[in-house]
């Protein structure tokens, strides 16, 4: 196993004990004029300027307050490196808006500027779940192209019909390969409840759309994984509220949580939903902006993801032609929902040495 870094053991440390000495402050930045919520972190005992980050949480619920960001963010302040975490109020209501990540980076970018303790001419970019692309394709965006030192995405995607398939179905497929789990459901609520409305054949399910972003809006508040029987009394009762004949389409969204929706049906609603998507938003698939990114770029992803397949990760990785370096990694040691159990005697020395080496490269960053 590679030898871990300074940087690499220090985060290591905060990671397992969820202790270290840190400034953390909340701090108001400036989007386009309008105020956002942030986080900031610093080490206390500095002797000079420090490397900053820039951390990008994706659609969900808690936001930065995510326990799972809160602890990473921890980690990575703690290898002597300033974090700044921007409140991206459009993805905590569970709005799918790629058109907010440019301004929300320049908000950062600004008031990192605007300290004397942080080198800000150039930053490390970090994106999770849908923030992963988005945050990669900006280092693209001229305005940002030289003042972003590398950029990493966690639990991304590249292809949104693939990601809804996979999301509905639980199978994906890799270079010839298919593969099939149980899906989390989560992503697929809030795709519905976003681009019901466009698509040609249920435009009209609006009391469905509503239904949807509820049911994620309450998984997101509970933390509970979507695909939990905690849910199944609300989808009953929601069921019973939205009109009869939209009960069809609510039982491919959301059966009991033991049942995995398949058959034309649904391969006829993954086309529109991902169709609909796509003219409403162009850039929920940045893909000719990852193609212009240069910079180092690191795409990790979890190898039993429930919520975006591994597969997207590497898609999102092999459209990353220009990066000078691309590093992938795939691991069974994190994913949307945690890490999955693994035998450490069988395999936790092999996925120790691959988390290891792609966390020495991610902390080279900056």
């Amino acid at each position: 196993m590679s030898r871990p870094s300074r940087r690499t053991t220090r985060f290591l440390r905060t990671w397992l004990s969820h202790r270290e000495r840190l400034l953390v402050s909340e701090v108001t930045l400036s989007r386009d004029g309008d105020p956002v919520p942030g986080t900031f972190l610093i080490p206390p005992e500095r002797v000079e300027r420090v490397p900053a980050w820039i951390v990008l949480h994706g659609i969900t619920r808690p936001g930065r307050a995510h326990v799972q960001l809160k602890r990473f963010t921890r980690s990575l302040a703690s290898t002597g490196c300033a974090v700044i975490v921007p409140e991206v109020a459009e993805w905590r209501e569970l709005v799918i808006a790629p058109y907010v990540t440019v301004p929300t980076i320049k908000a950062a970018l600004e008031f990192l500027s605007e300290r004397s303790d942080v080198f800000a001419d150039r930053v490390g970019l970090v994106g999770f779940s849908f923030g992963a692309p988005q945050a990669i394709a900006a280092a693209a965006v001229p305005e940002l192209r030289h003042r972003v030192a590398g950029v990493v995405g966690f639990g991304g995607y590249r292809d949104l019909e693939r990601s809804l398939r996979f999301q509905f179905t639980g199978e994906h497929d890799w270079e010839g390969v298919a593969y099939a789990q149980a899906p989390d459901p989560y992503g697929r609520w809030i795709v519905g409840a976003n681009y019901l409305h466009a698509t040609q054949s249920y435009g009209d399910a609006t009391e469905l759309a509503t239904a949807l972003r509820t049911l994620a809006s309450v998984a997101g508040d509970n933390g509970t994984p979507a695909w939990d029987a905690v849910y199944d009394p609300l989808k009953e009762k929601i069921r019973g509220e939205i009109p009869r004949d939209q009960r069809d389409l609510f039982d491919l969204f959301a059966p009991s949580h033991d049942r995995i929706p398949s058959g034309p049906a649904v391969e006829s609603l993954v086309r529109e939903l991902a169709a609909a998507a796509r003219s409403e938003e162009p850039e929920i698939e940045p893909v000719s902006r990852l193609r212009e990114v240069t910079c180092p770029a690191h795409v990790l992803h979890g190898r039993y993801d429930a919520l975006m397949p591994f597969s997207e990760g590497l898609r999102l990785a092999r459209e990353l032609s220009r990066a000078d370096p691309c590093r992938t990694a795939v691991t069974r040691l994190f994913g949307h929902s945690g890490p999955n159990r693994i035998s450490w005697i069988r395999e936790g020395w092999r996925e120790a040495r691959t988390f290891v080496e792609a966390l020495n490269g991610v902390l080279q960053v900056v």
